[in-house]
């Protein structure tokens, strides 16, 4: 009787545990941001705001490797250009790989607003 308890114990926990790593991972896998739009870090184009090409490639670089277990592991990412600020508006950036090789990431804007632009990109 205490056996199967003791197995019951280990088996619960186990599960917890990988319940609470998947989430975990969800939640840091992440691939949408949201960036205000003020001064610093926007400019004007066709009458359009547009978040600038190295906040969208540091927060891209950032979050596209969150964890070991999700992600290649990239470094310098560069855009080549801004991001307008206009649902639907697309750029695709460029990361490259520890091996030397180059990854293309394509970024879409999925919400905008006068004061801030909700973004995602694909890992």
């Amino acid at each position: 009787m205490e056996r199967s308890k003791f197995l019951a114990g280990v088996v619960g926990g186990a599960t917890a545990v990988v319940a609470l790593g998947g989430l975990g991972t969800y939640l840091l896998s992440g691939t949408e941001s949201t960036s205000s739009l003020d001064r610093f870090s926007t400019a004007s184009v066709d009458g359009h705001k547009v978040l600038a090409a190295d906040i969208v490639a540091g927060r891209t670089e950032s979050k596209y490797h969150p964890l070991p277990w999700v992600g290649d592991k990239l470094a310098g990412v560069t855009c080549p250009s801004g991001l307008k600020a206009v649902t639907g508006a697309t750029l695709t950036c460029t990361g490259e790989k520890r091996d030397g090789g180059t990854v293309n990431i394509p970024v879409r804007v999925v919400k905008a607003d006068a004061k801030r632009v909700t973004w995602t990109f694909e890992r």
